[in-house]
């Protein structure tokens, strides 16, 4: 415990120091390189002696600082996709994609494409690339096409820009017979892996977030007064404040019980499917109820584009749908149930016979 409480105040305090532009839209380049200096872009690689644990600490103040930077999509997905393939990770911020020729049951919303050509010992590919989280701005790019995996350059990327509701970029990245930097197998089960892993991140994320939205709003119902005394005294606003307590303390127990699920069972255990189905279902249903209060108790400032609370509220609302959104995963919660049947329903619940 106390490891964590040293690593989440060592990236607070590395993302408090990046870029004084908060209202940016592109990635900070400061934050990356002071994170990336001190280990934090690569902690679940097994080389550099972090966890997934140490990951969620980072992934958490990451989503309550609004932080404007691939972590997750670096670490968690790229790194983890091309370690599993033998392949060099790429220095730089990656980003993981998953063709439509990989199949599978995908969340919509995420990135994908195609990509043609054998990628062979100098061979060429082409590739047209979808929803990729921070294009414009990678060093490369992993691809999972089918049962390869490539690593393709991004530098010579045609980019269109896009962008999801908190003005994170989204872009599609366009590549003409470019050489991949490396190519290799993927692992079975890939493809369901990167998407349990995807939807973690998004909720540990959404947990950082919905903090860090209450935190404003706790402190601005100290600040903000109304007949004479901070609005924070009035029991309305009191018990706002004590439903967004609540949202933000299930988002993060039920993020904490999944990352505890993945590291102790692995992601291609059921019983992980089923942890990682519910923390984004949960973190999703409280995404929208904590935005609602912040918004509310900050009252029409709140919704000006000048105010900060937007930086932790829009990523609430565009994050909740990423990766798959509540009804998704509600779906797969309600499957795994089912298929439990009512003997295995507590064990699947609660991890004991």
């Amino acid at each position: 415990m106390a490891r964590n409480s040293d690593l989440a105040d060592l990236a607070a305090s590395i993302l408090a120091a990046g870029s004084d532009d908060r209202d940016g839209t592109g990635l900070d380049a400061a934050a990356w390189k002071a994170c990336a200096g001190a280990g934090l872009t690569s902690l679940t690689d097994p080389d550099t002696g972090g966890t997934l644990d140490d990951a969620a600490v980072l992934l958490e103040v990451a989503g309550a600082d609004a932080a404007r930077l691939p972590l997750a999509e670096t670490d968690l997905l790229a790194g983890w996709l091309a370690r599993a393939a033998g392949l060099a990770v790429p220095d730089g911020p990656l980003a993981a994609v998953v063709t439509d020729a990989t199949g599978g049951d995908r969340p919509a919303g995420t990135a994908g494409g195609t990509v043609t050509g054998s990628g062979g010992p100098a061979g060429a590919v082409s590739a047209a690339l979808t929803r990729v989280p921070w294009g414009r701005s990678l060093a490369a790019v992993v691809v999972l096409d089918g049962d390869r995996v490539l690593v393709l350059d991004t530098g010579a990327a045609a980019v269109t820009e896009g962008a999801n509701l908190a003005e994170e970029p989204r872009d599609g990245l366009t590549l003409d017979g470019v050489t991949p930097l490396a190519t290799g197998t993927a692992p079975a089960g890939a493809a369901a892996e990167l998407t349990l892993r995807a939807a973690l991140a998004r909720s540990l994320l959404l947990a950082g977030a919905a903090r860090g939205a209450l935190a404003r709003s706790v402190a601005y119902a100290g600040e903000r007064t109304q007949f004479g005394r901070p609005i924070g005294r009035f029991q309305a606003v009191q018990q706002m404040l004590a439903e967004a307590g609540a949202e933000v303390a299930a988002a993060s127990a039920a993020s904490a019980a999944a990352t505890s699920t993945a590291r102790r069972a692995g992601f291609a255990a059921p019983e992980t499917a089923f942890a990682v189905a519910a923390a984004k279902a949960r973190c999703s249903e409280a995404a929208t109820a904590v935005a609602r209060i912040a918004h509310q108790v900050h009252g029409a400032i709140g919704f000006t584009r000048e105010h900060a609370l937007r930086l932790v509220t829009t990523r609430l609302w565009a994050w909740r749908d990423e990766d798959g959104d509540e009804a998704f995963w509600n779906d797969r919660v309600g499957a795994a149930a089912l298929d439990a049947g009512a003997d295995g329903l507590w064990p699947l619940v609660t991890g004991r016979p």
